[in-house]
């Protein structure tokens, strides 16, 4: 049964809903609505203009509507007063095919249709920085090898402690939070949960932990890779499949090598075949590549892959199998898109199961220490635009995505592509002035 959004705020007490879409670029937009109108926007949606956010429209089209999914609404746990609540986008009494949840939704509907229920939990990480966005906030994190660092977490208690609280109080389940590998970052992790849960979830995660960064006097931030030298923001993205009820892991076999069904290895022979243009979503920025083709860090390891490879519990590949039944797709930065990162996961994924996708042999080695003995690896894109040219030449991934989706987004990534070229960097002006 449809949740009364009304009903909700006269039981919580909530004034205001934050009525919340995300467009092609990963970026939140919403509109503020009072509690009073909200029966009113349930029905009928919220009003955009398209062409205001990172979608594929014009000033000509008609309004955008976004139609808040009411399963999904969040009380704010700093701000009480106000909810939070995903929407889908409609124009025209028709969902926007190009909008990144309708294009979930429809990959959750593919899997369903196959009598799948995928699976999946992420491991965002944000540095924590200054206000001015210019360095870490903590100048006594200065340590070679930061990772799991106590002094340097406790520093930063307040800040981490109430986000995992808030967590606790939405039912997430969160189980743990730590120092990451550089100096000012950080990772929390929380329980998996079903594809679109997972993506309203990081979604909402990636808001609240600015919000609270904030709060604090810091900034948060998800980017790639924010300063050179240190390991970037990843996230690794944990896939199981399951049946419809959601009880019986259809990845998981003892029999078979690392616990993973054969099931499992078409799926993940969908991933594998289909991995360079997958970078152009799960990589979706300029400052993208600058991590997963880094060379070595501070702390002794970039901890992304740059090849197209997979093993058993070793993270120095692409997707790595930690334990039975599910695996890890290591490719994925902070600045993706919360559903497109789902949505293509399942497209390539599904497509995987439809053509009995192998993913090839695994290879147990240190891929940064002897990644130059496997001489058939592909490689990853080197950069943003290698990524589209790789995602455009992929016609079964296109299709599998939505045209419209497809069109859209490689249309607005290209425009980003050539803004960056048309950029004039201190780096070109220092080494050719004087030539």
């Amino acid at each position: 049964m449809t949740q009364d959004l009304a009903g909700f705020a006269h039981e919580r007490g909530i004034r205001y809903f934050m009525i919340s879409y995300t467009d092609l670029f990963g970026a939140q937009r919403a509109k503020l609505v009072p509690a009073q109108a909200i029966a009113d926007m349930q029905r009928d949606g919220a009003g955009f203009a398209g062409f205001a956010t990172w979608l594929d429209m014009t000033p000509a089209h008609p309004d955008l509507f976004a139609m808040p999914d009411a399963s999904s609404v969040i009380q704010l746990p700093w701000k009480r007063d106000v909810a939070w609540v995903a929407a889908d986008c409609a124009m025209d009494g028709q969902a926007v095919e190009q909008a990144p949840r309708v294009v979930l939704k429809r990959q959750v509907a593919k899997a369903a249709a196959a009598g799948l229920r995928v699976k999946t939990g992420v491991e965002a990480e944000f540095f924590l920085i200054n206000a001015d966005g210019d360095r870490i906030s903590d100048d006594a994190d200065i340590a070679e090898k930061p990772c799991y660092d106590q002094q340097a977490l406790m520093r930063r208690y307040d800040v981490i402690a109430e986000i995992c609280d808030y967590m606790l109080e939405l039912g997430w389940k969160p189980y743990q939070n730590d120092h990451e590998d550089a100096n000012g970052q950080f990772e929390m992790n929380w329980e998996f949960d079903d594809a679109l849960a997972t993506a309203d979830k990081h979604s909402f995660f990636k808001f609240m932990v600015k919000s609270v960064a904030e709060k604090h006097g810091l900034r948060a931030t998800f980017m790639p890779k924010p300063f050179q030298g240190l390991t970037g923001n990843g996230c690794h993205c944990h896939i199981s499949v399951w049946d419809l009820d959601g009880k019986t892991n259809a990845f998981a076999d003892p029999a078979m090598p690392f616990g993973l069904s054969a099931k499992g290895k078409t799926f993940l022979g969908g991933i594998m075949a289909h991995a360079a243009a997958l970078a152009a979503i799960t990589n979706p920025t300029v400052n993208s590549y600058k991590r997963i083709n880094a060379p070595r860090t501070v702390s002794g390891a970039t901890w992304s892959p740059n090849t197209v490879t997979w093993t058993g519990n070793n993270r120095t590949h692409m997707v790595r199998v930690p334990g039975p039944g599910r695996f890890e797709l290591r490719l994925p930065d902070g600045a993706v898109n919360p559903y497109l990162l789902q949505s293509v996961i399942i497209a390539a994924g599904l497509r995987g199961l439809e053509t009995d996708a192998d993913p090839g042999p695994h290879h147990d080695i240190d891929m940064y220490a002897e990644g130059h003995l496997v001489k058939d690896a592909p490689r990853l894109p080197l950069n943003l635009l290698d990524a589209l040219r790789a995602y455009a030449a992929d016609d079964a991934l296109q299709a599998a995505m939505g045209r419209d989706f497809s069109d859209a987004y490689l249309k607005l990534k290209h425009g980003e592509w050539d803004s960056y070229c048309a950029h004039f960097s201190r780096w070109e002006r220092q080494a050719t002035l004087d030539v």
